[in-house]
């Protein structure tokens, strides 16, 4: 059940945003244990002044291209989960549309099963299983 943010420089086409998309998905589903029918993905473009990021820093060099991809997920992943997402994102991605590498960065936060409420008032994981 992640929630996923993925900021993109404005700009690009969609089908190009829509292979983003789906290229980061099928990415968790394959890699990160997430069922294919849970998909929570916001996009927001930014203008290319509103991205400010070091074109180096550890990896680089780093392009207009440049994608932040933040995973909100409901539970806690292994080292080795993790390692393989990274890895699957970014050959996904340089696969379609086309982002390189270097300009994919990842940041994932967890959260508790009261974090979250799906609608109609409740924490719907603390009435559901999980």
């Amino acid at each position: 059940m992640p929630l996923v943010r993925i900021t993109p420089q404005a700009g690009k086409p969609p089908d190009y945003r829509r292979a983003l998309a789906d290229n980061v998905h099928q990415a968790l589903v394959e890699c990160f244990a997430v069922p294919p029918t849970d998909r929570f993905q916001t996009l927001h473009e930014l203008a290319a002044e509103a991205m400010i990021i070091d074109r180096d820093y550890l990896g680089g060099p780093r392009s207009a291209d440049f994608v932040l991809i933040e995973i909100t997920a409901g539970r806690p992943r292994s080292t080795v989960q993790k390692q393989a997402l990274y890895r699957c994102l970014s050959e996904r991605l340089q696969a379609s549309p086309g982002i390189s590498p270097a300009d994919v960065m990842v940041v994932i936060s967890t959260t508790q099963s009261e974090d979250w409420s799906f609608g109609h008032g409740i924490a719907s994981l603390l009435t559901q299983p999980a």
